[in-house]
């Protein structure tokens, strides 16, 4: 791979941005110095450093951040503030792009990664992927209401497929469901007469949101999707 592209793909710059790091003279090859954007890199063997920072070379990038509300779920917005905002410097943000949504006042686990066939894999329907909210309701919920909720509510025109409710108290579940139409979980409450009052995400799939601190994010690999 040319070097120029090389460090592209790390997420140094543009190609522009990166020769003009090159003609500085801030890259190394193997501890020398290169001066062309032409130069060949081995992906597997040479090691490549802009200053004292090696750079790792991936073609596919995962990342988990725990959402802080106030954000949309975009890569970019004229008027909002998207959760492109809140990744750290350290992440490549190359072709970057968070899998599904989570809604502006809602927190937790969202899944950034650049492999656009895995995403859609994941958000298939034909997948059912389990996701997991912590929901805190306005109204204590009763029996009928968690077995209405578990076995499918009318949420506007369409009939949600089963799912699974664990109590936390009166007020407060935990909402296991296999879909993702939009706005889901808020209108599943409101179809038992009750509201939404603060949502996060703590689950998707097989990954878990564990004590990632809000607004954080945490490089992951394939396996721990799968």
């Amino acid at each position: 791979m040319r070097l120029d592209k090389f460090l592209t793909e790390c997420g140094i710059g543009t190609r522009r941005e990166v020769k003009n790091i090159i003609s500085k003279n801030e890259i190394t090859i193997n501890g020398k110095k290169a001066y062309s954007a032409k130069e060949k890199i081995d992906l597997e063997k040479d090691v490549v450093k802009i200053g004292e920072t090696v750079l790792e070379y991936k073609k596919d990038r995962f990342y988990i951040m725990n959402k802080a509300a106030g954000f949309i779920t975009a890569t970019e917005d004229s008027r909002e503030k998207t959760v492109m905002e809140l990744l750290p410097e350290w992440v490549n943000k190359k072709d970057l792009f968070p899998v599904g949504r989570l809604d502006k006042d809602t927190e937790g686990l969202l899944l950034f990664t650049n492999n656009g066939k895995l995403a859609h894999e994941l958000l298939s329907p034909k997948k059912h992927v389990d996701k997991t909210y912590q929901v805190k309701l306005l109204k204590e919920i009763d029996e009928k209401s968690v077995k209405l909720l578990e076995e499918g509510v009318d949420i506007g025109g369409y009939i949600t497929k089963p799912s699974k409710v664990q109590i936390i108290n009166n007020m407060e579940i935990l909402l296991t469901i296999s879909e993702g139409k939009f706005h889901q979980v808020k209108k599943m409450l409101e179809a038992v007469e009750n509201k939404v009052i603060y949502l996060k995400r703590l689950r998707f799939g097989n990954l878990e949101l564990g004590d990632l601190p809000i607004g954080r994010v945490r490089e992951i690999s394939l396996k721990d999707i799968f």
